[in-house]
Formats: structure tokens, sequence, C-alpha cells
């Protein structure tokens, strides 16, 4: 066999060793590495690359030696979920660079990490000054995490004493102008349903890159020409809008009448709309 041919059998052998091992170790050595999957990342990528080359027939030598890898750092795994005092020896411990806005210039030589990377770190965390962060910690993976003092931190309705509505994720019933059965029923919707939606919109199905729908029934549409620009969907300000009108009304009619009994039922039935309103506000003004 030329060895050519030969180098190119291997290297698709080693593609599929590698991407069966990769997936029995799981998402964390796609996302943050702790120091130990971040030698056994490089150490795998080695012997992939001795496999694919390897010119003397020695090549599954570099097999045995990628599964005994791959089964060294499984096992690890398993140990660790087992034990802290493991975890804390393989991963390592967070330690805290800031507390109460003052830099900890002890725990930072013992990262090695200089005020201007710390600076840096802080910036990609949307805090400008190191006197606004309440508490910074760097994680084992080498992430560092911000908590901002109270007075720093985002206004949320809760600080306003606001209550808002439950919120699901949306559900993507178009793909590449291809509709998706299964989040639809999901959904309790159908492609008459959706189709309805799109002639709202005036749109057609192979024009729209992503459509999605919200968990309040509301359909969303990204196309392919982004010169298009699709309106938002109404249906929850079309509601409240209904809603107050009919609040409206009662409260017109209840002034319009000079029947006591009347004027009565009217402001009890206004009331109630009332009521109503403020129940519903939460998930109709998001």
């Amino acid at each position: 066999m030329p060895e050519w041919l030969a180098t190119a059998l291997r290297t698709l052998l080693s593609v599929a060793v590698l991407f069966t091992l990769t997936k029995l170790l799981g998402k964390r050595q796609v996302s943050q590495l702790s120091l130990f999957e971040y030698i056994t990342g490089i150490t795998i990528g080695s012997l992939t690359a001795y496999v694919s080359m390897d010119l003397e027939k020695h090549w599954v030598l570099g097999i045995v030696s990628l599964v005994v890898w791959v089964g060294v750092s499984l096992a690890i795994e398993f140990v660790q979920l087992k034990s802290k005092k493991i975890r804390d020896f393989v991963d390592g411990k967070g330690t805290v660079l800031i507390k109460d806005g003052k830099i900890m210039d002890d725990n930072m030589k013992k990262e090695r990490i200089t005020s201007d990377e710390l600076l840096e770190l802080l910036r990609k965390k949307n805090a400008f000054k190191a006197a606004d962060v309440e508490f910074a910690v760097m994680e084992p993976s080498g992430e560092l995490n911000v908590m901002l003092k109270k007075e720093n931190q985002p206004l949320t309705p809760k600080h306003l004493g606001i209550k808002v509505g439950p919120e699901q994720e949306p559900q993507a019933v178009i793909m590449d102008g291809k509709i998706l059965d299964e989040p639809l029923a999901t959904l309790g919707l159908n492609r008459r349903w959706l189709h309805t939606e799109l002639k709202k919109l005036g749109v057609s199905l192979d024009n729209v890159f992503v459509g999605q729908v919200d968990s309040y029934g509301q359909f969303y549409a990204d196309l392919y020409d982004d010169q298009i620009k699709v309106p938002e969907p109404m249906q929850k300000a079309s509601l409240y809008a209904t809603l107050k009108k009919c609040e409206a009304d009662l409260e017109l009619y209840g002034l319009s009448t000079d029947e006591a009994s009347v004027k009565e039922l009217y402001r009890q039935c206004s009331e109630q709309m009332q009521g109503v309103i403020e129940d519903m506000k939460p998930l109709l003004t998001r």
C-alpha cells in the first residue's frame, strides 16, 4: 500500500478514535479545563498526531496509549465525583482576589496575576473599578467571577417590588426554512397555526432562517433577507389594551346611567376588571 494512502487511512482512524474518546470524556473537555484536563487534552492531541504520521508500523501502540490516557482521565473524574479532597487536589480551589473592594495582594502573588491582568479580567465582567467589586474569585479554570457591590448591581424588577410572570425557553419551530414538528407539538400548536402566523407577517416559509415561539405563544421570525424588517408580535400588547378598554367602558356605562342598582353593578364589574388587569399585568407588560 502506498505510504500516502496508509497515512490517509490512519488519519481517518485517528479522527474516529479521537472523536469517540472525547465524547466519553464529556463536555468539560471542550469548555473550561482544569489543569489535569488541559494536560490530558494536549497529550491526546499529540498521540493522535503520532498515530497519523507514524511510518514505522507502530501506530497501534499510539491507539493503546490513547485508550490508557482516556481511561485514567475517566477514572479520575469518577473519583472526583465521590471525594471533595480529590477534587481540591486535582482541580485546585478558587482564590479570592478582591474582598469588600480591597485587592488581596498576597493571593494575587500566589496566582501570579499582575494588576494589569486583574483589571483586564474585571473589565471583561463590566467592572471598571476594583472599589465597585464586593467579591471576586479566580476559579480553578482560570476564569474570574465577580459580584458587584449592592449599589453597583443592575436594577431589576425585584428591586422595584414588581412581580413579573414566569418565562420558559422559546421553542425553535423553523430552521433553515424547514418546519420542526416536535417543538410545535410540545407547545400544543400545529402547522396550520404556523402558516397563519407567517401569513400575518407577510413572509414565506422558505425565506425564514429561524422561527421561534415564546411561552406566551408569540411567533418571532428571522429572515434570510436582512433588508426586510419583520414587525414585532403584538398579541400581549393588544390583549392588554383590550382589557383596559373594557375597564374604561364599564366605568363609562356606570357614569351614563341614573339607576342606582345598575350603577352599582357596573362599579363592581369595573373593580373586578381592575383586579383581572392587575393579575395579568406581569404577563402582558414584559
